[in-house]
């Protein structure tokens, strides 16, 4: 009952903004004491290994979803290995409307994109894993996201070699 109220929620904000202010003035933010890391790229686009991350529930079909039962979120990722067909994707999040990138996942998740970035030589390669996150988190999900998760996917870019990485939300 209570993915069915999330989905009507998500569907009512698409359509109506002065519901969606209101919904969302009810939240508490996460206050961040330093600002965000940021390092710019150090090669150029033409020259780098792309990476894409989203918060946008992304996963393979074979994949656990994500869980949308717990009222604050699931702070654990899921691995997309760079060749996945499109078809095999889909998304498990009931806090947004989600039902164009069901029907074309490179809305949120553009790795077909990259693919073609590629083949028209302005990035040098795609980067084998990207990485999906589901965007709903709160409470104390929200230190092990920030403490243990995104930490790790953060190596995992490093390990993959990634250059830039995209981020998408959901």
């Amino acid at each position: 009952m209570r993915r069915l109220k999330n989905r009507l929620i998500a569907r009512l904000m698409t359509v109506s903004p002065s519901l969606s202010k209101h919904i969302l003035s009810s939240f508490e933010p996460v206050t961040i004491k330093e600002p965000p890391p940021w390092h710019p790229p150090s090669v150029a686009p033409s020259s780098a290994r792309v990476a894409l991350v989203t918060t946008a529930g992304v996963h393979k079909k074979t994949q656990r979803p994500f869980d949308m039962k717990d009222p604050e979120g699931d702070a654990s990722y899921r691995v997309i290995e760079s060749r996945c067909p499109s078809e095999e994707l889909l998304i498990t999040h009931d806090y947004y409307d989600h039902r164009d990138a069901d029907r074309d996942i490179n809305t949120l998740f553009p790795i077909e994109r990259l693919w073609e970035l590629k083949e028209e030589g302005l990035i040098s390669d795609v980067s084998e894993r990207h990485y999906s996150f589901m965007g709903h988190i709160t409470g104390e999900k929200v230190r092990e996201l920030s403490e243990q998760r995104a930490p790790e996917v953060a190596r995992m870019l490093l390990d993959d070699g990634a250059d830039i990485v995209i981020f998408t939300p959901g």
